[in-house]
């Protein structure tokens, strides 16, 4: 694969899943939408299913790594770390221009959730909820989950353990069952595979923090949020940023030493 296919396999699948995965979060959450309060469980099994659209979109150009966690222990199972910049690249592109076409696509949505004083408060407001409130307190903007992830109980070391866990599971999945013939990304029974994993760590393990399990899905939309003209938006929880970035690497590593320990 040259660099240039790696970068736009990796642009586009990192879009395809930012857009479906971020999409299915506004459908639940935002007002005016028809999905609105659908649930975890249309949370979930709308993640796998951008992860299956995805990696069959662009594992023929890059190998749909789509995934920082998992180039990093593709590159640590092989020895070879040449191309990691550029999948880190069209991987973090990728997750920003998802992220805005979502914003693009639930543009009336936005507007009604962030200007109804029920919901962020204000003059004349009766009451903001109590999880407005609650994540207004810790930095987090009423509309930040639809872009990133943050924690329901805010403690560091466990935040970061759940999310290695998680991110250990979906690791080794793909290590071991999502290959291809070539060792280097998704083959095209492994996007099944990883697909069902993705879900079934978003129903075992997606609870403490919402599970991001990757460093480009969480950081790319974040700063979309950040840099997005949304009105009564609040922050991006900066805080809290660099464990969805740091945890997730830290269990792409891992996987891949048990992986060159026990399998390899």
């Amino acid at each position: 694969m040259s660099s240039s296919d790696i970068f736009i396999g990796e642009t586009i699948g990192t879009a395809i899943l930012i857009l479906l995965g971020g999409g299915v979060c506004a459908a639940v959450t935002l007002k005016a939408s028809k999905a609105r309060n659908a649930g975890w469980l249309a949370i979930t099994f709308g993640w796998g299913f951008a992860v299956l659209t995805a990696v069959y979109t662009s594992a023929p150009l890059s190998g749909a790594h789509l995934n920082p966690a998992v180039t990093l222990a593709i590159a640590i199972k092989d020895g070879d770390f040449k191309n990691v910049p550029v999948y880190f690249a069209g991987q973090i592109l990728g997750a920003m221009i998802g992220a805005a076409l979502v914003w693009v696509a639930y543009y009336g949505q936005f507007h009604a959730h962030l200007t109804d004083r029920e919901i962020v408060g204000g003059p004349g407001a009766q009451d903001t909820t109590a999880k407005a409130v609650e994540a207004q307190e810790k930095g987090a903007g009423p509309v930040l989950g639809v872009f990133s992830t943050g924690p329901e109980v805010r403690v560091a070391w466990q935040n970061i353990a759940t999310e290695v866990i998680g991110t250990v599971v979906l690791v080794l999945a793909v290590l071991t069952q999502g290959l291809n013939d070539k060792g280097n990304g998704l083959g095209t029974l492994g996007a099944l595979v990883t697909a069902l994993v993705v879900v079934s760590i978003g129903l075992s393990l997606g609870g403490p923090t919402g599970y991001a399990i990757n460093p480009a899905r969480d950081l790319g939309p974040r700063i979309v949020h950040a840099l997005l003209p949304l009105p009564n938006k609040g922050g991006s929880d900066w805080g809290y940023a660099w464990v969805p970035v740091v945890a997730p690497l830290i269990g792409g590593a891992i996987a891949a030493g048990i992986y060159n320990v026990a399998f390899a």
